[in-house]
């Protein structure tokens, strides 16, 4: 007698996709691929090949090998002033700014009185734009009617906040700042609220304090929430470009990379191919510092 012996779940036989499943699925991952290459991928190809040309936009287009890299490093004067001032942006994001926004997240996520309220304002900024924040620095920095001078009563000789090129980067990276740190701060708590309570009590049990339980318990657990804070910051640096424009036109002080490049590149010169040089050297730059920090923070996660 023949018995029938029910197959094994594990050897069950997959399901085969339809055509219809098949050109969903291809709309689905077409559309977001093909934009991606059209919008980021083919212009980020097109600038490193017109990098190594002359190009006004309109003529022809001679090549002209490195003459552009050559001419931005000897010949172009404020091209190294606005490689460090990117650079000043980065650490002072990535030393002041950031630190400050987790200082404010393990406050606010300790439930102290009216946190709600806390974490509402200083999350406000986010929303606003950097030209907005250029604006509102003007209105409180502003020579004439600044709020700072005008609490400071210098009204006889007032205090060029703006137009001194020893100062006003400096607010500009607060400004900045001002911005960024609510940004941090959010991701932060997101992390914190998602940290196993029972972490700290056993870390309390063992006899430690709330300085070592933090970092030596919670702060390893956030190296996830870590790594986009270190990848945001870096972006937030290097492609700062409309607070500066807002302010001066990224001029007397403010220069920066990205406004060279718009400079160069829709300004009235329509050097296409030196503005090009300058976006693939910013490029080379942002991708070294992401690509070295997820590389470090992946290793280490590997690591663990």
């Amino acid at each position: 007698m023949a018995l029938n012996i029910p197959r094994r779940a594990g050897r069950r036989r997959l399901r085969r996709f339809t055509r219809r499943d098949v050109v969903v699925l291809g709309v689905l991952l077409g559309i977001p691929v093909l934009l991606d290459i059209a919008v980021v991928w083919g212009p980020t190809l097109a600038s490193i090949g017109l990098s190594f040309t002359s190009w006004d936009g309109i003529g022809d287009i001679h090549w002209v090998g490195g003459d552009n890299y050559k001419n931005m490093a000897e010949n172009y004067p404020v091209f190294w002033p606005a490689v460090r001032h990117n650079i000043l942006w980065l650490f002072f994001l990535g030393l002041i700014a950031t630190p400050f926004g987790l200082f404010l997240a393990v406050l606010i996520d300790r439930g102290v009185r009216f946190s709600r309220f806390y974490q509402s304002t200083i999350y406000l900024p986010v929303v606003l734009s950097l030209a907005i924040v250029g604006f509102i620095a003007q209105l409180v920095l502003g020579t004439d009617q600044g709020v700072v001078n005008t609490i400071l009563n210098n009204h006889d000789d007032p205090v060029d906040w703006l137009g001194d090129s020893h100062l006003n980067l400096w607010m500009m990276m607060i400004a900045a700042s001002w911005r960024h740190t609510g940004y941090v701060m959010i991701l932060y708590l997101a992390g914190l609220k998602s940290v196993d309570p029972q972490l700290k009590e056993a870390a309390a049990i063992d006899g430690a304090n709330a300085r070592q339980t933090f970092f030596r318990v919670v702060f390893p657990t956030l190296r996830p929430v870590n790594v986009i804070v270190g990848v945001i910051t870096v972006i937030e640096a290097l492609r700062a470009f409309d607070i500066v424009y807002a302010v001066n036109k990224g001029r007397n002080g403010l220069e920066l990379l990205s406004v060279l490049i718009t400079d160069n590149i829709i300004g009235e010169a329509s050097r296409i191919g030196f503005g090009s040089a300058i976006a693939v050297v910013l490029l080379t730059v942002s991708l070294g510092f992401i690509v070295t920090f997820l590389v470090q923070e992946l290793r280490g996660a590997r690591d663990r």
